[in-house]
């Protein structure tokens, strides 16, 4: 596997919602910044081996930048600031206390196959024409 030392998004590949928001990041990641694996692919099992996490990959959005695991809203927060102008104004959001800005964010996480729904392929299977 070889990423060139990109940062790396892991999400939920099944979740409507997820893949609309990776399919968002990409259309505004002008500079090819970064690289998108399901959490579900064998890819996301062997990287995760090799980061020795002792918990389990989370149903949510990781970013793996510079051997440094951001998960839930800093992970959002820091994929952001990555982006153009404006969505780069969203990493303002980080001077938030991080329970807070955590709490939304799971909030929306747990409800977001009855909001949003699920697909029955991962969206890089299957990306949208």
């Amino acid at each position: 596997m070889e990423y060139k030392n990109q940062p790396l998004i892991f999400f939920d590949g099944y979740c409507i919602l997820c893949s609309w928001s990776v399919r968002f990041v990409k259309k505004r990641d002008k500079r090819g910044v970064f690289s998108f694996i399901p959490l579900q692919s064998s890819e996301a099992s062997a990287i995760k081996n090799l980061m020795a996490q002792d918990n389990d990959m989370p149903d949510s959005i990781i970013l793996l930048e510079n051997r440094k695991v951001w998960q839930m809203s800093d992970a959002a927060l820091r994929i952001a600031r990555k982006l153009n102008f404006p969505w780069n104004l969203l990493y303002g959001f980080i001077v938030l206390p991080k329970f807070l800005r955590d709490a939304a964010y799971k909030f929306i996480a747990s409800r977001r196959y009855s909001w949003f729904g699920k697909r029955d392929t991962c969206y890089l299977d299957n990306p949208p024409l």
